[in-house]
């Protein structure tokens, strides 16, 4: 009897140890001792500039039909696939967003990475966007490293994601079940040399270049609604024209404004970079009427920079969408609605530019301060999915894991950088704290970011440099019951963020990257 205890002891013990092995592993730093820190600025001097596109659009990748048209992989109800290289298995690309076993059938358009340099004297900042739902900071920084091995002189690299709800899943949780992990490594890789490949063709293509920058407050509220109380939208478009310096053409256009691309909804098994892909074709190349142009582009690399989306800031199935110029309204979630979406947006864009009294600056100062922080990983589901492999992110601590803040600022112009879907009402203003959330205490985070970014002209984009999920007021954070506004469920923003101690975090971060940000000198 004790011989048998002691075995079955020795048994746990070796199981035990294990298992911590195993979590060591899983939790390790995917790069150890890395840390942003840069603070970088250079007085107004001629601006350098460049834009490139580079197709992510994934290839070789085997379809499948959907028999009982519920938009899931499901073989027992029929489903079957198209065994394209004969190995008996599904090699799917799996869409991020709504919902597991959601697989690629096909390509509705094209994926991009866009990327902008900016380089004045001796100070250089990439920004590159990729058609994704989000990049985590490992592989950020896996993809900052290969394009330092090609161009060291860069000083600081911006990936952001224009957070697409049809595109290939790059975090791991829209797999073939909840259980399985979705990213396809082979596509990760293509991923990062596409990104690393935008930036290097923009790096070598810069050029003397002219910039105006514009503004929008209004006009595109229609187009986005607001799915949970407070009501408050970051729905005003901040525009960046840069122009050949020499000849005046345009070299690229920054667009910034906030809503998910996910109109296609969750029926969509398409690949497709949503409602952004006709907006910058259609801002590049014009909008088409019946026998000519209707609205005649700028040309250049349209880039969509996607802002403050938390709450949940969508083109929802109840909204409707009005074609500008023919009339038509469409709700169903088709790709008409996205062109006519896109239209609507371009129309808007096109008009803003052609402002004839819009300044142009032909020399900018320019200011770069980024640091890496550690956050709080307190969502129990989150860390199982990093101890099983679902996520394949590192730790720097207990719970803890690495993100970014980043600031930057062009002559009156400031982008801030925050690394997830930011709740609108910390950026503009108006956090509640509603009867039935869990803490009972007053915001936390005021004041409004808003009121702290320096400038003209503000720019800010979520789901940079990392991708951590929801940021959601701490005052307004819901899990227990009774929920605030009469819900009779938990709100879905908590069930995806890390907790809640994340937006008093990134809150008081960006406001001590903007103090210093704005006492930066040569």
């Amino acid at each position: 009897m004790r011989k048998g205890l002691l075995i079955f002891l020795r048994i746990v013990l070796v199981v035990f140890v294990l298992l911590l092995a195993y979590a060591g592993y899983q939790f390790r730093d995917r790069h150890l001792g890395y840390q942003t820190d840069v603070s970088l600025y250079r007085s107004a001097d001629i601006i350098q500039a460049g834009f490139s596109k580079v197709d992510l659009t994934p290839i070789d990748f085997e379809t499948w039909e959907d028999v009982d048209r519920d938009s899931k992989y499901v073989p027992e109800n029929g489903d079957r696939f198209v065994d394209g290289n004969g190995n008996g298995e599904f090699d799917a690309i799996w869409l991020a967003g709504f919902h597991n076993s959601r697989p690629a059938q096909g390509v509705l358009d094209k994926l991009w990475a866009r990327a902008m340099v900016l380089e004045s004297g001796d100070v250089s900042l990439a920004l590159c966007v990729i058609d994704m739902i989000g990049f985590g900071n490992d592989e950020v920084i896996a993809t900052r490293k290969l394009i330092q091995e090609k161009y060291p002189a860069l000083d600081y690299v911006v990936i952001s994601s224009t957070h697409v709800h049809s595109a290939p899943d790059l975090m791991g949780m829209w797999g073939p079940s909840e259980y399985v992990r979705g990213v396809n490594p082979d596509y990760l890789k293509y991923v990062q040399e596409g990104i690393s490949k935008a930036v290097g063709e923009a790096y070598s293509a810069r050029r003397p270049a002219h910039v105006k920058f514009a503004q929008e407050p209004e006009r595109l509220k229609d187009l986005v609604g607001d799915t949970r109380p407070p009501f408050v939208l970051d729905a005003g478009l901040q525009l960046m024209q840069v122009l050949d310096a020499q000849s005046g053409s345009t070299l690229g256009t920054l667009m910034n404004w906030g809503n998910h691309p996910e109109t296609l909804w969750l029926e969509n098994i398409q690949i497709s970079s949503d409602f952004a892909g006709p907006w910058r074709n259609f801002v590049e190349d014009g909008i088409p009427g019946s026998d000519n142009l209707t609205e005649p582009g700028v040309g250049g690399v349209a880039i969509f920079l996607n802002g403050a989306v938390g709450g949940l800031m969508t083109t929802h199935p109840d909204q409707v969408i009005k074609d500008p110029y023919t009339g038509l309204i469409y709700q169903e979630q088709t790709p008409e609605k996205l062109l006519a979406q896109g239209k609507a947006l371009a129309k808007v864009t096109l008009e803003t530019l052609n402002d004839s009294s819009l300044k142009v600056y032909s020399s900018l100062d320019l200011g770069i301060r980024a640091r890496s922080i550690s956050l709080a990983m307190d969502n129990s589901l989150f860390q199982l999915a990093a101890f099983v492999g679902i996520f394949d992110r590192g730790f720097v601590g207990w719970k803890k894991i690495r993100s970014e803040i980043s600031a930057w600022k062009l002559g009156p112009a400031t982008f801030v950088h925050v690394p997830g879907e930011l709740y609108p009402e910390i950026l503009h203003g108006g956090i509640e704290s509603p009867n039935g959330a869990d803490f009972k205490i007053d915001p936390v985070e005021v004041p409004a970011l808003k009121e702290k970014i320096p400038g003209q002209y503000i720019f800010f984009s979520g789901m940079s440099n990392d991708m951590i999920g929801y940021i959601v007021p701490k005052s307004q954070w819901d899990v227990n019951p009774p929920f605030s506004y009469d819900y009779q469920d938990r709100p879905y923003g908590e069930i995806n963020s890390l907790g809640p101690e994340t937006a008093p975090k990134i809150h008081r971060e960006v406001l001590r990257v903007l103090k210093d940000l704005q006492f930066l000198k040569k």
